[in-house]
């Protein structure tokens, strides 16, 4: 069960002071402030008026998955945009289009990561691709003057490098083990509903982040 607002916040600080060890975080939408809708309306602006229906944060076809668990090419990814989009598109566009999302890194959360290392091991798991990541590093320059995401965790768990996306349990159960992490003591903070459930069936302890919550909240 979910809880929410206040007493939501009170039961997560408690279980975090008395249980959590380590915590892997999600990446857009918790550290990164990211808007589908923006990549939506770009591409349908593009011409792919059926967007929604192809991709969101709660479903994705068969493509979009393949290219975040690694399985497609870049190049192969743009191509298959392409041949739905219609004749004079090309790949910068496409790229741009889907780049749209990503916005920026405030510092407070940042500066927070940093702070949370003295008490709790820290990782990063996150659904994604390699022309994400391009722009994730690009955005988070902009921010500190560097782009090495690697510095704010003890390691940066990428799906389109794991083979694997969040839900499924496996790869939960597959960050625990290379780091020798306890699943029950281990906290898992995403904003996406399914992911958290993923979590949880793997054994963590998991946390749904509503939207305009802000993760330093958490662990007042």
């Amino acid at each position: 069960m979910l809880l929410c607002g206040e007493h939501a916040c009170v039961y997560l600080c408690a279980m975090i002071n008395e249980k959590v060890e380590a915590v892997i975080f999600d990446l857009g939408g918790v550290i990164l402030n990211i808007d589908y809708t923006l990549t939506a309306e770009a591409f349908m602006k593009l011409g792919l008026t059926n967007f929604d229906e192809v991709y969101s944060q709660l479903c994705q076809t068969e493509l979009f998955d393949r290219f975040e668990t690694g399985e497609i090419s870049t190049f192969h990814f743009i191509n298959r945009v392409l041949d739905q989009l219609p004749r004079g598109c090309n790949g910068n566009q496409v790229v741009h289009a889907w780049n749209s999302m990503i916005l920026d890194f405030p510092q407070e959360r940042l500066d927070f990561l940093d702070g949370l290392k003295e008490n709790y091991r820290i990782f990063l798991l996150s659904n994604t691709n390699d022309i994400h990541m391009e722009m994730v590093r690009r955005s988070l320059e902009k921010t500190t003057g560097h782009n090495r995401l690697e510095d704010y965790f003890e390691h940066v768990y990428l799906s389109c490098e794991m083979g694997l996306r969040k839900p499924d349990p496996e790869i939960f159960l597959r960050v625990c083990r290379e780091q020798g992490l306890d699943p029950s003591k281990t906290l898992f903070i995403d904003d996406s509903p399914q992911h958290v459930e993923g979590a949880k069936a793997a054994g963590l302890q998991a946390h749904y982040l509503e939207k305009g919550t802000e993760i330093q909240s958490l662990f007042s």
